[in-house]
């Protein structure tokens, strides 16, 4: 398939009416309500003659966008063009030993902690952080 080629979307009606529920309810993640809009828009099977650009411009998204969920719900499906794909990036900072660690100390009770000096030299200290200087100097 060429650049600049659309491909024919054409809902069945169980689809369509599927995606209009998505869209009605307004519950599910922003981009799925945009993808489910822009299948809508661009169903042939219902004299839709919208272009991407025209879809584009009235979702207020690229043509590109557009091309790339019709092209997804042709070759792979309806599901595969509304739910986004894993993204592949930095592993998270946070690994699973590490958010156990804090999980336990947030769930923990503060008395039982050993604290130098005492949980009051500990409080005063929280409130310093936290406190901003009455004026400015000079």
């Amino acid at each position: 398939m060429g650049m600049g080629q659309h491909l024919r979307v054409n809902l069945s009606a169980e689809e369509r009416q599927h995606l209009l529920h998505l869209v009605d309810r307004g519950s599910p993640p922003a981009r799925t309500v945009t993808r489910a809009r822009i299948l809508l828009m661009a169903d042939r099977s219902t004299g839709n003659t919208h272009t991407y650009r025209d879809i584009g411009s009235l979702l207020h998204c690229h043509a590109d966008r557009i091309s790339r969920t019709c092209r997804r719900y042709v070759l792979e499906g309806l599901h595969a063009a509304l739910v986004e794909r894993p993204r592949t990036g930095a592993p998270p900072k946070i690994t699973g030993d590490l958010e156990a660690k804090l999980v336990m100390l947030a769930c923990s009770d503060l008395s039982t902690r050993h604290f130098p000096g005492g949980l009051e030299k500990v409080r005063l200290r929280r409130e310093n952080r936290t406190r901003l200087p009455m004026s400015w100097p000079s």
